[in-house]
């Protein structure tokens, strides 16, 4: 009798902890939802970039846990530069972008802050953010591409959407500058069946490329480009263009990755 009292105390202990252990994991899931755009400072024009990694980087870090807490993983905006989260607990967060434009955040080799454009928001429901920044690059249309016996045809033009003398004024203090950073060292015209076209959404038989050595595009700067696509793609395909253009500076610094700047997207048929 005493050992089935002792089987039965045992029984009821693990029943009650077990209970505890389950109220302990009910909590609310994330829905706090947070909004964004980035646009050009001067015309106020969305920055057109790849759906990705070589797109807009964003980076939130909540600032409610205090110092030195690390960042949420990092995710990436859409290709018009809007961006969205749902999933994130209410809190004070510190957002960050990186992307083809001067740099957000500016240290010089020592580590001494120089800018710090970041914004902290206080993210609870829905919450909106807008950065104006300085692109690179401006890639725009000529005029619209056109089909020519299963090639497209496009014309774009390239010009700076920061001077020369702007860029190394907020780039050179941050230390080890270079005159060829300015360069522009490509264009692309990726070509997809996807609206989404871009660098990670290509098809590789059709997507061309112009690559010029050192600051040899510059005399091209404002000039009418003409880029032709790979290959022929097969009569009656709908498929989507878009030309991009990059500098040989890469954002974040020492990242390695060297961000496009984007057209809109066109949509041709194939005849």
């Amino acid at each position: 009798m005493k050992n089935i009292s002792i089987y039965l105390a045992i029984c009821a202990l693990f029943s009650f902890s077990s209970c505890g252990m389950f109220e302990l994991d009910n909590y609310d899931l994330p829905d706090e939802t947070l909004q964004g755009e980035v646009v050009d400072s001067e015309t106020g024009e969305p920055i057109l970039t790849d759906q990705g990694s070589e797109g807009i980087r964003v980076r939130l870090t909540e600032l409610s846990w205090g110092d030195n807490v690390v960042p949420n993983p990092d995710f990436f905006s859409m290709p018009d530069g809007t961006f969205q989260n749902t999933k994130l607990f209410p809190g004070t967060y510190n957002v960050r972008i990186d992307g083809p434009f001067i740099p957000l955040i500016r240290e010089d080799d020592r580590g001494v802050p120089l800018a710090d454009e970041t914004q902290t928001v206080d993210i609870q429901g829905v919450s909106h953010v807008r950065f104006e920044v300085q692109p690179f690059l401006l890639v725009e249309w000529v005029k619209e591409p056109e089909v020519i016996n299963g090639k497209v045809k496009a014309q774009v033009r390239v010009t700076r959407g920061v001077s020369e003398e702007e860029f190394r004024s907020q780039i050179e203090p941050m230390g080890g500058y270079s005159n060829s950073f300015t360069n522009v060292t490509d264009i692309q015209l990726f070509v997809s069946y996807s609206s989404t076209v871009g660098y990670r959404a290509r098809d590789e038989r059709w997507s061309s490329q112009m690559e010029f050595s050192g600051s040899s595009f510059n005399s091209r700067l404002g000039e009418t480009i003409t880029i032709e696509s790979n290959g022929t793609i097969p009569e009656g395909r709908m498929v989507f263009v878009r030309a991009a253009a990059r500098i040989n500076y890469d954002t974040p610094r020492g990242s390695g990755t060297r961000r496009w700047n984007y057209n809109e997207p066109r949509q041709v048929l194939v005849y």
